[in-house]
């Protein structure tokens, strides 16, 4: 009994009586107070050792060095690629030489709009970017945003993201980078009034205004909605670059009729054949038309357009990047020790019924999905080699070839 009441923490001095817990050592004892104390000591280093870590930027990268790094995960979008290059280079820049007072030239910032179809590339293209930086990155939705006032999320909620980032660092936020995704979902509905208030359209527009040019925003560490009672964090827009990427349903209508290329009586020649051509025409009149506003679009002086996805572009999105699709079946199937082969013309099919769906690279993925799911089923009935052929996607369902190979 006397020697359990001589047991103490050796950090606090607590008796075991007065600790829920209390760890024996070689030559002492912790209690689970100082525990959980050293393990907020561990968690701040930690964050210290990230945060120093981001003040420190990677040696500079050149615009090729970086649209080279894209590469390895996005096909085709040359033009895109190049312009996100020479942002982002240009962003790092901005970061490792601040302006100063006596410097007669302020290097602005240049944010970009990325202008393309769904499945097109555009989410990746920032997630890409993402995994080189080592500065914040964050991606935002801008249809949860409405109107201050409203059921949604406020504007200032962009930084929030992006602050957690950080690690709740302000100075480290104030340098980083947002992808606003979507941006085309708060386009003015229509240019005639109405009786409704567009609190998700035209106003949201105009409060993201201040925050892409660069200005002083109070922003909600925790969100704006569900911690009413929190403190506001100041954080200044001026060094952040914005990235806004949307589809644009549509918006080849009012490029066409921009370049009249509804002729009547004979064939223009010169007109764009199809909406990939018609896209690369895109420009900030044809963002006006669309319903953004002048305002906002001249916060967004960079436009940038991706092309719709082609079969060949299609079928090497299936097999040459990184993480393409079959690679990652291949590797699922290698864990259960299958060695997946899907043949050329297999992936031409493939191809075939993503096109039907009108998706673009996302709809790869779901014609993957329902192909490999029976075999995935039955993965331990399947030969060690395996080679999927079109003959057996024709058949809707692999559980016949599977009482094939199996009898």
């Amino acid at each position: 009994m006397k020697k359990l009441e001589e047991n103490k923490c050796s950090f606090c001095g607590r008796g075991k009586s007065e600790v829920n817990l209390l760890v024996a050592g070689i030559d002492g004892h912790i209690c689970d107070q100082c525990i959980s104390q050293a393990y907020g000591i561990v968690q701040e280093e930690i964050s210290f050792k990230k945060n120093q870590n981001l003040v420190n930027p990677l040696p500079l990268k050149s615009p090729k060095e970086i649209k080279s790094f894209l590469d390895e995960y996005i096909i085709g979008q040359d033009h895109a690629k190049k312009i996100m290059s020479v942002a982002v280079f240009n962003h790092y820049k901005r970061i490792l030489n601040p302006t100063r007072e006596e410097d007669e030239v302020e290097i602005d910032k240049s944010n970009v709009v990325l202008v393309g179809e769904t499945g097109s590339g555009k989410t990746l293209l920032a997630k890409s970017i993402a995994r080189m930086l080592n500065v914040p990155f964050a991606i935002v939705d801008a249809t949860v945003l409405t109107e201050a006032g409203y059921v949604g999320e406020d504007v200032e909620s962009i930084l929030t993201r992006l602050l957690q980032d950080a690690n709740y660092d302000v100075s480290l936020a104030e340098k980083g980078i947002v992808f606003i995704d979507e941006i085309d979902k708060i386009a003015r509905k229509s240019d005639n009034p109405s009786i409704t208030r567009d609190v998700s359209g035209e106003g949201v527009q105009q409060a993201m205004l201040k925050i892409l040019e660069g200005t002083i925003v109070n922003v909600p560490p925790k969100g704006g909605r569900k911690h009413p009672d929190q403190k506001f964090v100041e954080v200044n827009t001026k060094d952040i670059l914005f990235i806004a990427g949307g589809a644009f349903s549509g918006i080849e209508r009012h490029i066409a009729n921009r370049m009249n290329t509804h002729v009547i009586g004979f064939k223009n020649e010169d007109a764009p054949k199809d909406s990939q051509d018609l896209l690369k025409e895109v420009n900030a009149m044809d963002l006006k038309a669309f319903g953004l506003i002048p305002e906002l679009i001249g916060r967004l002086p960079v436009i940038a357009n991706l092309t719709p996805l082609d079969d060949v572009a299609m079928k090497r999105i299936l097999t040459e990047p990184k993480n393409a699709l079959i690679k990652q079946y291949e590797k699922l199937f290698e864990l259960d020790g299958v060695n997946l082969h899907v043949t050329d013309e297999a992936l031409d099919l493939i191809v075939k019924k993503a096109d039907e769906l009108g998706l673009g690279a996302r709809g790869l993925r779901s014609v993957t999905e329902e192909i490999f799911t029976d075999l995935m089923y039955r993965i331990d009935e399947l030969p060690k080699d395996l080679s999927v052929t079109p003959e057996m996607i024709n058949q809707n369902s692999f559980d016949k070839v599977v009482d094939k190979i199996n009898p």
